[in-house]
């Protein structure tokens, strides 16, 4: 796991304050060397980030809308949600084979190596270097499903030229397989991950509405940021209205008409997320986070939560264990 923490100043800007709690969580790797022509099926992992890194390529990336992408060696691509897609030798390859029936070999703990058993892979074969991960954004979780579909590192190489090193030392990596590549080339992916998705919030979040337009709000923003950093805070209409520096009905008025919701109920929201993650991953006690996020019972935090996301506190638990032993 890498984690991106530190003390934020007071006045933090809401990009720093989604980066600031940023993990990269159960990541699983994969080398993968395939033959030419191929066609690769990624099914869809609920929750699950996946990352490629082509060391040889071209090869074509097939979202689930349907969308191609040329990704050439050196590029490298984030699908924050995820989702089913295919991963090509050339557009036109049929059928795609699950990436699942391929021969693999453990590398080391965390890091596979996966190609046709048996099927020697030419000069001109391909190479992927692939994570699948969980994104934990901590209290900034719900941005992820304002993210785009697919994410390409090619398009932030002007604003971050350190890109390129890192890239060009995951190539070498892959290719030369030296001692510790394997370790290596998981820390370099980890790291390309995070800089993608800074690299989007610091470019304002792309065309993303709704709460995500609070962040670009200075004003609003500084409410959205006191809400995620003390998500137990009694808040009160009027506080808020003074973290935003004017009256509650102007407030109240500019808040619902950005995100869509009153306060209250992205409060709400957002404690149950948090109640979500930290039961569900922290696997922290029901009892401990329903204090932790302000209610002063059980049972109101258990009706809380299950009126906001459907299902009570206790299946967050039970359905992390059964995901944890499959």
């Amino acid at each position: 796991m890498v984690a991106y923490v530190s003390q934020p100043p007071a006045d933090a800007d809401p990009a720093s304050e989604l980066l600031l709690g940023m993990r990269l969580v159960g990541v699983k790797y994969r080398r993968v060397e395939m033959p030419r022509p191929f066609g690769l099926d990624f099914g869809e992992l609920p929750d699950r980030a996946q990352f490629h890194f082509v060391g040889q390529g071209p090869v074509w990336l097939r979202s689930a809308s349907g969308q191609l992408y040329e990704l050439n060696t050196g590029d490298a691509v984030l699908l924050p949600r995820g989702g089913e897609h295919q991963i090509l030798s050339s557009p036109d390859v049929s059928p795609c084979k699950d990436l699942s029936i391929f021969h693999s070999v453990p590398i080391c703990p965390t890091v596979e190596s996966c190609a046709q058993k048996d099927v020697p892979v030419e000069h001109d074969g391909a190479l992927l270097f692939s994570a699948c991960m969980e994104f934990d954004l901590g209290s900034m979780q719900m941005l992820v499903s304002s993210m785009p579909e697919v994410m390409l590192v090619g398009t932030l190489l002007d604003r971050y030229p350190e890109l390129c090193a890192m890239l060009a030392a995951m190539e070498r990596e892959s290719l030369t397989r030296r001692a510790g590549f394997a370790g290596i080339l998981a820390r370099l992916a980890d790291v390309v991950s995070a800089f993608i998705v800074r690299g989007w919030v610091e470019c304002g979040c792309g065309d993303a509405t709704g709460w995500v337009e609070a962040l670009r709000d200075p004003r609003l923003g500084k409410v959205i940021v006191a809400l995620h950093r003390e998500p137990g805070r009694n808040w009160t209409v009027a506080e808020l209205a003074d973290e935003m520096g004017t009256s509650r009905s102007v407030f109240a008025e500019r808040f619902l008409a950005v995100t869509g919701m009153t306060p209250v109920r992205y409060l709400t929201e957002l404690r149950m997320r948090l109640a979500a993650q930290w039961i569900g991953h922290a696997r922290e006690p029901i009892e401990s986070v329903a204090f932790r996020l302000g209610y002063g019972s059980l049972a109101a935090f258990s009706r809380a939560f299950k009126r906001t996301l459907g299902y009570p506190p206790g299946a967050a638990r039970s359905a992390r264990q059964t995901e944890a032993h499959t």
